[in-house]
């Protein structure tokens, strides 16, 4: 019984050390692709899994890596880092998003499009805002505020015919139509919550 406690005290020890590094932060998110976004004083920067300064706190906003890349953003410019730290993407753009389904919103001279990893724009600027996709659709909107979904090609899916649309998970997303929160599929129909 004694070299269980013992075991166990070393292991909350090791544990409980391995983490003091999170004490010095404001704001500790959680790690991904190596990476954890870390915040002081309004900067933000990143750090390795040993609580080790990789990206200086010099962002004033930072997002969490996605498919090896984050979004970051100085003063009123965005960009990309890689998984290095390294910028991969000049902060010359006016706002950007998390890569999803390999593909990430970014805006420029007022609209949004998409790019892909190697930054080309694979969807024209053209939106009024936007959204990341999920499931192979993306909430778009138009000049009017009436928000759609576009699919990979850039192509509308589903109309602009909604108040508010969020992602897609598991097939389903929450949108707001004539003023009313509903669950939709990917048809556009209206779908039940399931009560699991």
């Amino acid at each position: 019984m004694k070299k269980y406690f013992t075991s166990l005290l070393l292991f909350i020890t090791v544990a409980g050390f391995g983490q003091q590094w999170t004490k010095q932060y404001d704001y500790t998110d959680d790690f991904s692709c190596g990476l954890a976004k870390v915040t002081k004083a309004g900067k933000s920067g990143y750090v390795n899994n040993k609580g080790e300064l990789i990206v200086p706190l010099i962002y004033d906003e930072a997002m969490a890596f996605r498919e090896g890349k984050a979004a970051v953003r100085s003063g009123d410019k965005w960009g990309f880092l890689d998984s290095t730290g390294k910028i991969v993407e000049e902060l010359l753009l006016e706002d950007a998003g998390c890569f999803r389904d390999s593909l990430a919103v970014v805006k420029k001279n007022g609209k949004y499009g998409y790019v892909n990893h190697q930054f080309k724009v694979v969807i024209a600027y053209q939106f009024e805002s936007a959204r990341g996709f999920s499931e192979g659709l993306a909430p778009v909107s138009n000049s009017k505020g009436m928000w759609g979904y576009i699919n990979k090609k850039g192509n509308m899916e589903l109309d602009y015919q909604f108040n508010f649309a969020d992602f897609f998970v598991d097939g389903k997303a929450r949108v707001m139509k004539n003023s009313i929160m509903i669950l939709i599929n990917k048809e556009g129909k209206e779908v039940k919550e399931s009560n699991d």
